[in-house]
C-alpha cells in the first residue's frame, strides 16, 4: 500500500479519483471524496458546514478546474451533518442517498445543532462539552439541500465511463449507511463505517450489521480505502475497526448480563490500546446502544442528553 500522508487537503489516488481528509478525524471533522471523469463527476459528501465546505470545493477548482456549479452529483454516505451540511454549496447537483438516510436527515437539522449551541451556555457540563466539539462550526449559515433521489439496497452509476456501485450496508453506525465502491479503481469511499485512529459510534447498530459492512469492504478487491474520518487506510484498519465493535460487543454483555447500568459499565470497561483513539468517551454512546440492542430496543431512539451527559462525564474523567 502506498503510505498516504495525513494532512489536511486534497488527495490525488490517481486516475480521476481524490480523497479530501480533515485532520484529527475527531468530532466533525469529516472526510470526503470527488470522481471525475470526462465532464461528469461525483462529490462523496460534503462537509459539516457551508464555509468549509466552500473551502474544500475552491481547493478541488484549483485541482481539477472543476467549478461547484459543474459537479453533476453528490452522494451523501449516511445522515450525519458533517456529510450532508455544505450540499447547498452545489446548486445543481442531484443529491443521492439511501430512502433511510434521507428520512434521519429530516430529524437533526443544521437549525437545532445552531439552537443548540445558542443554548450551551445554560446546559452546564453538557453545554460545555457539545460547545466543545461543535461550537466552531457554523450551523446558523446551512442552506439545506435534501436528497433528490433516493434508494435501498444498490445503485450503480455511471460517471463518464467509470462504474460507481452505491451498497447500502445500514443500519450500522446510521439508519441508512452507504459504501462508495468504485471497481476499475480499486477503490471504495466508506462513510463512517470506517473510523481510522478514532473511536467509531454507533448511532443505531445493530453492531452485526456494522460487523458485517466490514467483511463486504474486506471483500472487495480494492487498494484505496478513504474513511470518513481519519486517515487513508487499508485492509488491516477496517480489522481494527472490526476488532474494536467486537470488543464493545463482547464487553457490553457481559456487563449487560451482570446487571450494570450503561453508565456504570461504560466507566468500568478499560479500553486498553483503545484509549488512544480520539474521542475513547465515544464508548458511552456505543454501550447505550448495545444495551438497547439487547434488551430488543433498537426502535426506540437513544436519549441524546442522556448520551452526550454519559460522554462529557467520560471525558472528564480521563482528564484527570
Amino acid at each position: 500500500m502506498k503510505a498516504w500522508t495525513y494532512r489536511k487537503g486534497l488527495h490525488d489516488l490517481g486516475n480521476g479519483l481524490y480523497a479530501y481528509l480533515q485532520p484529527d478525524g475527531g468530532w466533525g471533522w469529516s472526510n470526503a471524496g470527488l470522481i471525475v471523469d470526462g465532464d461528469r463527476s461525483l462529490l462523496v459528501d460534503t462537509l459539516f458546514d457551508m464555509n468549509i465546505t466552500r473551502d474544500m470545493l475552491a481547493t478541488m477548482t484549483d485541482a481539477t478546474g472543476l467549478k461547484p456549479g459543474d459537479i453533476n452529483t453528490i452522494v451523501n454516505t449516511h445522515a450525519n451533518g458533517d456529510h450532508t451540511h455544505g450540499n447547498g454549496c452545489c446548486e445543481h447537483a442531484e443529491i443521492i442517498a439511501s430512502e433511510a438516510s434521507a428520512r434521519e436527515m429530516e430529524q437533526v437539522t443544521p437549525k437545532l445543532m445552531a439552537q443548540m449551541i445558542a443554548n450551551a451556555p445554560d446546559m452546564g457540563d453538557i453545554g460545555a462539552y457539545f460547545a466543545s466539539i461543535f461550537g466552531m462550526f457554523d450551523f446558523a449559515g446551512v442552506v439545506e439541500r435534501a436528497p433528490t433521489r433516493t434508494f435501498s439496497g444498490k445503485l450503480s452509476l455511471k460517471v463518464g465511463d467509470k462504474e460507481v456501485k452505491l451498497i447500502e450496508v445500514g443500519p450500522a453506525h446510521t439508519a441508512g449507511d452507504v459504501l462508495v465502491h468504485v471497481p476499475e479503481d480499486r477503490t471504495v469511499f466508506t462513510g463512517d463505517i470506517l473510523f481510522i485512529d478514532g473511536t467509531p459510534v454507533m448511532w443505531a447498530g445493530p453492531v452485526s450489521n456494522w460487523v458485517k459492512a466490514c467483511d463486504a469492504i474486506l471483500a472487495m478487491d480494492v487498494d484505496v480505502i478513504v474513511p470518513g474520518h481519519g486517515p487513508i487506510t487499508d485492509k488491516a484498519g477496517v480489522r481494527r475497526v472490526q476488532d474494536y465493535l467486537r470488543f464493545c460487543d463482547r464487553e457490553a454483555r457481559k456487563r449487560y448480563d451482570a446487571g450494570m447500568s450503561v453508565r456504570d459499565a461504560a466507566h468500568d470497561i478499560a479500553l486498553g490500546d483503545y484509549s488512544s483513539w480520539t474521542d475513547a468517551e465515544r464508548i458511552g454512546v456505543n454501550v447505550s446502544t448495545l444495551y438497547r440492542e439487547y434488551a430488543g430496543r433498537l426502535h426506540e431512539p437513544a436519549n441524546i442528553a442522556e448520551t452526550f451527559g454519559l460522554m462529557a462525564e467520560l471525558k472528564r474523567g480521563r482528564a484527570h
